[in-house]
């Protein structure tokens, strides 16, 4: 009899042929008997958006068959209709091709389908294009709607991906209640003095960050509660840290870039690295390289244009290569080196000092 990885587990989870709690034990048994740190697999941050083909031929048919419907139903119905007919059909197809099949790749688009039409449904009933007075009260009604639906949708289908639409009207509720505080409109059209800079004096950055901030929180929440990565979980705290990384990063890296504080700038993208090796994860780094890049190019601009942007590419492609291929052993080097902390143990694994 072949031996089993953790694939086999993770495949048996979304088939229902074992619950996540006992896959959970099974795993943690296993590894009193092996040793997890002996056998830590080198990719310990799963990430999967379709298990094969068949997947994508599913979606993109179901993307056909839902197009032809929604057509029809505005050829024979009302215009404001087809949002709510879509967000029905996404609602009845998630009970087959994601509560029963647990197909990833439609499971996110139905996701998606049901979450943009409900939000279209919704706000064409509470703002009216021709007056848009009130419009920071419309955006703040379906944002909370839309978090309040997706937040049933992931307790009904238990899917992770329905925690990043989840985030993304939590940020809509950030900026409906910002623009409440601070009615601007302009600083809000403005990405990058607007919603990241927050030497401009404007309710939006503080929003933006404190966005970042709770949703960092609740990725940490489900990371904590599945520290070996091997249920849903785990992959909902994956697309939270997503959300928290742009949000955080963003309004920290830019709001010192654009200070002309390069030294701050640096010092922060490395306390980010750090905290990204802490509570592993690759994802929440990878919204810093870009800053990396402006802090390198400035550092290197001495040497010219192409001088600096040659320096710049191959210093951060060897340390982004060099830090992706051992990031295992740096992050068992950073652990073993900071002394016991709250919750340290509810973190992934490490291999331990002997």
């Amino acid at each position: 009899m072949p031996d089993f990885h953790m694939d086999d587990i993770r495949a048996a989870v979304a088939a229902n042929v074992i619950s996540e709690s006992q896959a959970a034990r099974l795993k943690i048994f296993a590894e009193s008997r092996q040793g997890y740190r002996d056998h830590m697999p080198e990719d310990d941050e799963p990430f999967e958006l379709f298990k094969g083909f068949a997947e994508i031929f599913v979606t993109v048919g179901l993307g056909m068959l839902f197009s032809g419907i929604m057509v029809m139903s505005a050829f024979f119905g009302n215009y404001s209709l087809v949002p709510f007919v879509g967000a029905v059909l996404a609602f009845i197809a998630a009970f087959y091709f994601t509560k029963k099949r647990r197909m990833s790749l439609p499971s996110i688009w139905l996701a998606i389908v049901f979450a943009s039409n409900l939000a279209v449904f919704v706000g064409t009933m509470l703002i009216d294009p021709l007056n848009l007075a009130g419009l920071e009260y419309s955006v703040l009604y379906v944002s909370l709607i839309g978090m309040a639906a997706m937040g049933g949708w992931y307790i009904l289908f238990k899917l992770p991906f329905s925690m990043f639409l989840f985030g993304l009207f939590g940020l809509g509720v950030a900026m409906a209640i910002a623009a409440l505080i601070s009615p601007n409109v302009i600083d809000f059209l403005s990405l990058r003095e607007g919603i990241f800079n927050l030497n401009n004096q404007s309710f939006f950055p503080l929003a933006t960050l404190g966005f970042g901030i709770a949703a960092f929180l609740l990725a940490m929440f489900f990371d904590m509660r599945d520290p070996h990565r091997i249920s849903r979980f785990a992959a909902s705290g994956f697309w939270l840290h997503v959300l928290a990384a742009i949000a955080i990063v963003n309004t920290v890296g830019m709001t010192l870039y654009i200070s002309g504080n390069y030294t701050l700038t640096a010092a922060a993208l490395a306390l980010i690295s750090l905290i990204a090796l802490i509570i592993d994860r690759r994802s929440f780094l990878t919204a810093g390289i870009l800053y990396m890049a402006y802090l390198l190019y400035a550092a290197f601009e001495g040497n010219g244009e192409f001088g600096a942007l040659m320096t710049t590419l191959l210093v951060l492609g060897v340390f982004i290569t060099a830090l992706g291929t051992w990031w295992g052993g740096i992050r068992a080097i950073l652990m073993n080196a900071l002394p016991n902390f709250p919750l340290k143990n509810r973190l992934p694994p490490y291999m331990e000092k002997s």
